[in-house]
C-alpha cells in the first residue's frame, strides 16, 4: 500500500485486566465497557507527550471505552478537536474464547499450518481483523493526503495495521514483527510511527 499520510498507533491505556494480571479473556459483554485504571490514563498521557509538535490533525478511534479514554487524553494534549470513531478498530472477537484462559485462545490461534485462518465459533479470524483494518486504511488512504494521523486502538488490530502499512507479503512477516513487539505488537499506551 503507497502511503498518502502519516501514521501513529497507539494502543490503549491500562486496565484493571492488566493491573491484576488476569490470565482470562474480556467477557463479550464487558469488552467495550473496560475502562482505564488511574495508571492506565497516566500512560496514555506520558505517551501522548511525546506526540506533541508531530502535527497530528486527524484522530481514529475504537469506540470502546478503554480506547475513547485513551483517544480523549491523547486529544486534549495534542490539541485536536474532534475524535473520528470506527467500528473496524474494535478489539477482536474472540467468540467462545471470551471470558475463557488467554492461554487456551492463543493455542487455538496458533494451531496448525494456516494461523491466520483460525476462527474460533462466534469470533473473528486474524485474517478476519487483517482485512477490517486494511479497508479502514485504504479508506483513509482515499479520502486524506498528507495528513498526520494518530489511530487509537487494541493490540491484534494495531499488529496487523502495522503490517499492512509497512505493506508485509506473508504471515511470516507478521509472526516475526509480533515477536519484536516494540516494532509492531505494541505494549500498553505504547506509540508506533510508520
Amino acid at each position: 500500500m503507497k502511503l498518502n499520510n502519516k501514521y501513529f498507533l497507539l494502543r490503549h491505556g491500562q486496565t484493571i485486566y492488566q493491573k491484576e494480571n488476569r490470565k482470562i479473556n474480556y467477557d463479550a459483554l464487558e469488552n467495550p465497557v473496560i475502562s482505564l485504571t488511574d495508571e492506565g490514563k497516566q500512560m496514555v498521557s506520558d505517551s501522548a507527550e511525546k506526540l506533541e509538535g508531530k502535527n497530528i490533525n486527524l484522530i481514529f478511534s475504537s469506540p470502546y471505552l478503554r480506547t475513547k479514554q485513551t483517544a480523549e487524553i491523547a486529544a486534549k494534549i495534542i490539541g485536536v478537536e474532534k475524535i473520528n470513531y470506527d467500528e473496524r478498530l474494535i478489539d477482536i472477537n474472540l467468540g467462545k474464547f471470551m471470558g475463557r484462559s488467554m492461554d487456551e485462545s492463543f493455542e487455538f490461534y496458533m494451531a496448525g499450518n494456516k494461523k491466520f485462518d483460525n476462527r474460533p465459533e462466534g469470533g473473528e479470524s486474524w485474517n478476519d481483523i487483517l482485512q477490517r483494518v486494511k479497508n479502514f486504511l485504504e479508506d483513509v488512504e482515499k479520502k486524506y493526503k498528507n495528513e498526520t494521523i494518530l489511530i487509537v486502538s487494541h493490540a491484534d488490530p494495531i499488529w496487523l495495521m502495522a503490517g499492512c502499512l509497512r505493506c508485509y507479503k506473508n504471515v511470516d512477516a507478521y509472526f516475526e514483527a509480533r515477536k519484536k513487539r516494540e516494532n509492531s505488537y505494541p505494549k500498553l499506551a505504547q506509540i508506533i510511527e510508520i
